[in-house]
């Protein structure tokens, strides 16, 4: 860890310490500044976005009665495309993977199944003998 060294030289006045804590005061103040201004940027991009959303509620007028099916499947067409962007595709290898997962899982169930089916074919041929 490298300690800062702050040189000081004879000629250093405590004026020249005032004005350099005025100015660390002022770098301060800016930072704060700029953090106030940020928040309000926010705050003012919220009430916008309340407002729009307002406007939009109240520009909405009623369908005519013949045009509302196709209103909605226009709807359904747009939120289906909207859900499909948001899906996290897999690559090559990884679809490559699922598939022999699946492949594997399948050939067990039948294994399992046919074992079973035997097992059972032979107890009840027993039984009804």
């Amino acid at each position: 860890m490298a300690k800062k060294i702050t040189k000081i030289k004879a000629s250093d006045s405590s004026e020249d310490k005032d004005e350099k804590q005025a100015s660390i005061t002022r770098k301060k103040v800016v930072i704060k500044d700029k953090k106030q201004v940020k928040a309000n940027r926010k705050a003012t991009k919220k009430v916008e976005k309340e407002a729009k959303k307002a406007e939009k509620a109240k520009s909405n007028k009623k369908v005519f009665i013949l045009f509302r099916p196709f209103v909605a499947f226009g709807r359904y067409i747009r939120d289906s495309w909207r859900e499909i962007r948001q899906v996290r595709w897999p690559n090559r290898k990884a679809t490559w993977k699922m598939v022999l997962a699946v492949i594997i899982y399948t050939a067990l169930f039948v294994a399992l199944i046919s074992l079973l089916d035997l097992f059972f074919t032979w107890l009840f041929s027993l039984i009804i003998k």
